[in-house]
């Protein structure tokens, strides 16, 4: 495990800081929102299992990691869960206290469970004792603080900069005199006077608390748990500096925030709650083990996810309609994996005999850190598991190349000049919102505003994709590495031959107003931005007669005549912009003519079908204007619904309706020398996919903690996330409307079924140098299964790299699609 240096007082005593550091690494990140992609918020328990897990967030968090009990009975009434499902995951459960049979297990199933109840921290304990909500005064006092702490630039009067977290909040406690009032009397002298760095502190409130060291594991990460997203936001500065080789000290010191309030509080009510918690002291002590009630449940939630298995099983055992194919395809249209170019996919390809589609992770192998037109901003376009590996940026120029250095226009004057533009803007909106300004400015400019206010209220406005210039890698790379970028993204596409007279290279986007979380409805390939930029630089790059000359003496052959293109698909309109100004070709006018009827026909087909999903849309015309109104809750439903991730040929699931809820990745296994590709796809788009499925669904079972809350009630705080209300804790996940209608849920809450073809040794070899890995699919935090030569799920991975065979016996598919 990485730990990170703390200071002098906590390294005398190694045995507690390296429990600090296993409670940091506990809690999962949350980016901020200009750039938020999914996390897995169970990132710290991937080695444990669900009931594990269940039994450890049981006691810190008071939450269930799974559904409500008539959630699943619900199920097994209606037949969606059959004896099968219960059976085999009962007899797969390594939990020796599990039911003793299958009737043990059903009659389980109808009682309910006692809800989880957490142990109380020192504030809980000191609250029933006073009659003082001192957790709730924490968390008052606490995001007060952290907003401006973190801030990013919303808040017109900024924290002061230079000091660490901990010493950063002894400057403002020692002047904080609310503790005081409400009852904490001498609180801002006893931080004043205490310990002045957070090794310091941590180490003197275990000793005054006289916590066991076997307690501290999990009290640290009970009571960073408390403090949401905060905490949460540090492990994301953590993250980042341990990406890049360095270390963060935030989260530690907030572990020793919070431990001052608990010995403050200890100090001023120890006669009343001493013999309690003593006892906390000595739960906190005891190993964590699931008890039967939470066997049970994984168990359930097991053979939920086996419904959902037979479903996806019979997909492959059905024969889809044959399609007439081209003798040449005349488009070839690579989308994201995302689950939401599945439904697009397949109704392309109902459109024409002369289409293939192509799935690929969405930042098209290109890890970049971008800085768009007029902008000082370095965005990393890449999976948050990659550091970025070029650099490009957009100029106001229509004669560069893509690796020239020097065009002949001078960009640095355009950039002025819209920098300057840009910055008038921005000083005009903090003119807008100063404290002593922003009321003349109402007063003055009020009604000029009300055109724009009714055309946002009236949802009239129009949107357009970004139309920037052209991207370029700067600083341009030489011919040698151009060519193996090229090569190695074309072999993980299994696209080296076949190519079709277009190319289209599509990133995917999404056009939502009023909306904090619009990020995440972004690509989070590319790191929580829209994909359009990646997918334009790469069709450059294989535009390039240099290029394209290499690639053919490494045995990849581009015809001359093959025009690579790149595009955006907005998936909340489901419109799909061209970029084909970037290389201008008057020969293919004909096929991009084409082209477009093709992409405006499927765009219709998806909206039509998504239409039926969304709530109060009112047929296929609506889904522009919901993108377009600011007081509309739910402009798509995102990747609500992901349950499978397959990597295979198009061919095994061209036809095949899959409903949204697939990523699709394509893979020719016959083409992968060595298996790099599919170590690649196991190592970065199924950990990426895992995130997304795990954030969906820790946002459903345990919405209070993985969730962020009502979207109706949201306030931005400090530019970088949002609280619930005026203030408090940060918010983390997906909003409660992301996942949930009003009257049922919309995303079904499944562990995430990975389905690829290849030999079952290569997956396994992957697996072996990769633990990590191999610890989701070990501990079912993921499933994974193997397509056989005819195209069938054959096996299913168990643990520690051994497998059994599947019964690939159809079942009828509305059984469980209907309980959804």
């Amino acid at each position: 495990m990485i730990t990170q240096p703390i200071d002098a007082a906590a390294a005398r005593t190694p045995a507690l800081a390296a429990v600090a550091a296993a409670a940091v690494h506990a809690i999962p990140p949350v980016w901020p929102l200009a750039s938020s992609v999914a996390v897995n918020p169970f990132l710290g328990q991937s080695g444990e299992s669900l009931a594990h897990t269940a039994a450890r967030l049981g006691r810190v968090a008071g939450i269930a990691v799974t559904m409500p009990r008539s959630w699943y009975q619900e199920r097994i009434a209606s037949g969606a869960i059959t004896d099968d499902d219960l059976a085999g995951a009962l007899s797969a459960s390594p939990h020796a206290r599990r039911p003793a049979s299958l009737a043990a297990l059903k009659a389980a199933a109808i009682t309910a469970e006692p809800p989880p109840k957490a142990l109380p921290t020192v504030a809980d304990l000191a609250a029933e004792a006073a009659g003082t909500d001192w957790p709730g005064l924490i968390a008052e006092r606490f995001g007060g603080w952290a907003a401006g702490y973190f801030d990013a630039g919303q808040a017109l009067w900024a924290a002061p900069r230079g000091k660490s977290a901990y010493g950063a909040w002894r400057a403002v406690a020692t002047h904080d005199l609310t503790p005081e009032i409400i009852g904490l009397t001498g609180f801002a002298t006893q931080v004043a006077e205490g310990p002045e760095t957070a090794g310091q502190a941590l180490a003197a409130a275990i000793a005054r608390l006289d916590m066991p060291a076997a307690a501290c594991e999990t009290y640290f990460h009970q009571l960073l748990t408390g403090l949401g997203g905060w905490a949460q936001f540090a492990r994301y500065r953590l993250w980042q500096a341990e990406l890049a080789g360095g270390s963060d000290t935030t989260l530690t010191d907030f572990l020793a925030i919070r431990l001052v309030w608990e010995q403050a509080l200890y100090d001023r009510h120890e006669p009343q709650i001493a013999d309690r918690w003593r006892a906390v002291c000595a739960a906190h002590a005891e190993p964590v083990t699931p008890t039967p009630d939470q066997i049970v449940d994984a168990i359930l939630q097991d053979a939920a996810d086996r419904a959902a298995q037979r479903v996806l099983a019979d997909k492959f055992t059905q024969m889809p309609a044959a399609r007439p194919q081209a003798d040449r395809p005349i488009l070839q249209a690579a989308f994201c994996i995302d689950v939401r170019s599945e439904v697009f996919r397949r109704a392309l390809e109902s459109t024409g005999s002369g289409i293939e589609t192509i799935g690929f992770a969405g930042f098209f192998g290109l890890a970049l850190s971008h800085r768009r037109f007029a902008s000082d901003v370095d965005e990393a376009r890449c999976p948050v598991l990659l550091n970025p590996a070029a650099t490009s940026r957009t100029t106001d120029c229509d004669h560069h190349h893509q690796h020239a250095h020097d065009c002949g226009h001078d960009h640095s004057s355009d950039d002025a000049k819209a920098r300057l533009t840009a910055r008038a803007k921005r000083a005009w909106g903090r003119f807008k919102l100063a404290a002593v300004s922003s009321f003349a400015f109402v007063e003055a400019m009020g009604p000029v505003y009300a055109g724009k206010l009714l055309r946002d209220a009236f949802a009239l406005g129009g949107h357009k994709a970004p139309q920037d210039p052209a991207p370029r890698l700067d600083p341009a790379l030489p011919l040698v590495d151009r060519t193996a970028m090229a090569a190695t993204i074309l072999r993980a596409m299994s696209l080296t031959d076949g190519f079709a007279r277009i190319v289209m290279l599509a990133g995917h986007g999404a056009t939502t107003v009023n909306n904090p979380h619009a990020s995440a409805l972004q690509c989070g390939a590319c790191g929580g931005y829209s994909g359009e930029v990646n997918a334009r630089l790469l069709a450059g790059l294989l535009n390039d007669p240099e290029v394209r000359s290499a690639l053919a003496d490494q045995g990849i052959i581009i015809p001359p005549d093959t025009l690579f293109i790149g595009a955006l698909h907005d998936t909340t309109t489901d419109a799909v912009t061209l970029y084909d100004a970037d290389l201008p070709s008057p020969a293919h006018a004909a096929e991009l003519e084409q082209v477009r009827g093709w992409l405006a026909a499927a765009g219709a087909i998806t909206r039509g079908e998504r239409a039926l999903r969304l709530p109060r849309a009112e047929g296929v015309d609506d889904i522009t204007r919901r993108s377009r109104d600011w007081a509309e809750v739910r402009p798509e439903w995102g990747l609500a619904g992901c349950r499978a991730f397959v990597a295979a040929p198009r061919s095994r699931t061209a036809g095949r309706d899959l409903h949204g809820t697939s990523f699709l990745h394509s893979y020719d296994w016959r083409q992968d020398d060595g298996f790099r590709v599919l170590e690649l796809i196991l190592t970065a788009p199924v950990v990426v996919a895992s995130w997304i499925s795990l954030q969906y669904y820790g946002s459903t079972v345990a919405p209070t903690v993985f969730g962020a809350g009502n979207k109706l009630l949201h306030n931005v705080t400090g530019g970088i996330g949002v609280v619930e209300g005026n203030g408090g804790l940060l918010r983390v996940g997906l909003p409660w409307q992301s996942v949930h209608d009003g009257e049922r849920y919309m995303h079904e809450p499944l562990r995430l079924s990975v389905v690829v073809e290849a030999p079952q040794e290569a997956i396994n070899d992957v697996l072996a140098r990769h633990p990590d890995l191999r610890a989701l699919f070990d501990n079912g935090w993921l499933h994974l299964f193997r397509l056989n030569e005819q195209g069938r799920i054959a096996s299913r991975y168990v643990q520690s790299l051994q497998w059994t065979a599947c019964d690939a016996a159809p079942m009828p598919e509305d059984s469980l699609l209907a309980t959804a």
